[in-house]
């Protein structure tokens, strides 16, 4: 039987005159409809929000942090309910899927943890001439209204990344999910009320980034927009949400340096799965590796064999590697920007085929800088293997792009590692690691057009906070 959901306002589920359908992208099965939000839901989700922060931020933070920890438990429970949740409404292999929830379920009790941990210092007024009888500290304060603009590629825990910090650090959130994948961020929402959550410290409205978007982040009475996205948006929402506060997760074309010295035997497995899981479609996916020419050829056997055995097919098979795109028309894209590459002189080394939203596994070679494969985010199943001779020429690769979100180096040189660490202009460089390794309570965030501010509880609770200077004249 079809599910029809609501949308959460103030603590009560509404309905709407409109309603989007939700659909399975590998068997093209309606799974679910979700009421389409109206300016008015909008309107009604910011005030509530509005009152959600006075009840939350005058929580003591233990209280806050039993409510998170309680939903950490309350997601242990329901683990494989919420993969498959994931994986029919994203496509995301369910093994992926899990291990997502099982991250989502770490979040939150970072979270709970975090939450008691928020605090400022001391400062030395005294520092400064006509200061000495004065004693200053600071504390740090919530924000208060945020809105969270979610992506569908990892429908729970970048949804997560948002609403438990916020809750921890004692703001509220309207939040829009994804059209696409809305069902996994319901089912969360619905489970932290459950825990005890506040009316109105969470609502969640659903409907395009054109009009619920634009509605939240042009609104005066949001303090903060939390966005994880493309760049292109991220700049389009900071150009009209005006002067508020800003965390923007945006796009990257990650890469890998493979030194000769390196252990490219285990390298390649590690960045085949970098490359393909959740068939690409992750900010911190593998798209460039620079391989030494030395070892070039035996490193691109063992990615090509290791690619080929990658299982394609439904998402909700537990031997699913790669499930679909999340749609027809990203599938279509990702096939157009592989044969523009070969137009352009790349080369084929296995894949390239699409059946529907399905695409097989792809690597190329001899590409070029100003390839879309190269240059753009590809966010598909496809990566480029490229052949170096010089160190310092595969960094100066690795930093030619407008994005700078993480990267890895194999080396066993410690000076090669600090070299890569001092050199390369991202938000995280990984050694002897793909750049797709992420742990929810480190710093994560990128440069340039990677995006604003740093995610991972610690970090997003300070992003969601505004300092406030106390000074005592004694």
């Amino acid at each position: 039987m079809l599910t029809e959901y609501q949308m959460l306002i103030n603590g009560i589920w509404h309905s709407g005159k409109k309603m989007i359908e939700v659909v399975n992208p590998y068997n093209h099965q309606v799974i679910g409809k979700v009421p389409q939000a109206s300016e008015q839901d909008v309107d009604a989700a910011i005030r509530a929000a509005q009152k959600g922060v006075a009840a939350i931020s005058a929580m003591p933070s233990h209280q806050r942090s039993k409510i998170l920890e309680s939903m950490s438990l309350l997601l242990t429970h329901q683990c494989e309910q919420m993969a498959k949740l994931i994986a029919s409404e994203s496509g995301k292999a369910y093994k992926y899927a899990l291990a997502e929830v099982g991250r989502a379920v770490e979040t939150f009790k970072c979270a709970a943890e975090e939450a008691k941990r928020i605090h400022g210092e001391t400062i030395s007024m005294d520092a400064s001439e006509g200061a000495e009888n004065r004693m200053g500290f600071y504390l740090r304060m919530p924000v208060g209204v945020i809105a969270a603009i979610s992506p569908f590629n990892f429908p729970l825990n970048l949804v997560v990344h948002k609403v438990a910090p916020a809750i921890a650090a004692g703001n509220a959130v309207v939040l829009k999910p994804a059209t696409a994948t809305p069902l996994t961020a319901l089912k969360m929402a619905e489970m932290l009320m459950e825990c005890g959550l506040p009316d109105g410290a969470l609502n969640v409205v659903i409907g395009s980034g054109a009009t619920v978007g634009d509605w939240l982040v042009q609104d005066s009475r949001v303090d903060m927009v939390t966005f994880t996205g493309s760049p292109a948006v991220g700049k389009y929402i900071m150009t009209r949400g005006g002067l508020k506060k800003y965390t923007m997760e945006l796009g990257s074309n990650c890469a890998v340096v493979v030194c000769e010295d390196g252990d490219y035997e285990k390298a390649a497995p590690r960045c085949v799965v970098g490359s393909f899981a959740n068939s690409g479609q992750i900010c911190i996916s593998v798209q460039r590796i620079y391989i030494q020419r030395s070892v070039f050829d035996r490193f691109a056997d063992m990615f090509i064999a290791a690619s080929k055995n990658q299982i394609v097919g439904d998402p909700l098979d537990k031997n699913c590697d790669v499930g679909p795109m999340i749609n027809l028309q990203e599938a279509e894209r990702a096939e157009h920007w592989v044969r523009e590459a070969v137009e352009m002189g790349a080369t084929i080394l296995t894949g390239g085929v699409r059946n529907g939203a399905m695409f097989e596994p792809t690597v190329l070679t001899n590409v070029k800088p100003d390839m879309k494969v190269i240059r753009d985010e590809v966010f598909a199943p496809v990566v480029s293997l490229i052949p170096f001779d010089e160190f310092d020429d595969a960094l100066q690769q690795v930093n030619d792009s407008k994005y700078g979100l993480q990267a890895g180096i194999y080396t066993e040189r410690i000076d090669r590692a600090f070299q890569a660490i001092k050199m390369i202009n991202v938000g995280g460089v990984m050694i002897n690691d793909f750049p797709t390794f992420r742990v929810d309570h480190m710093p994560y965030g990128g440069n340039k057009e990677s995006g604003i501010g740093r995610e991972g509880l610690k970090y997003a609770i300070e992003e969601m906070t505004n300092i406030r200077m106390v000074c005592f004249n004694l």
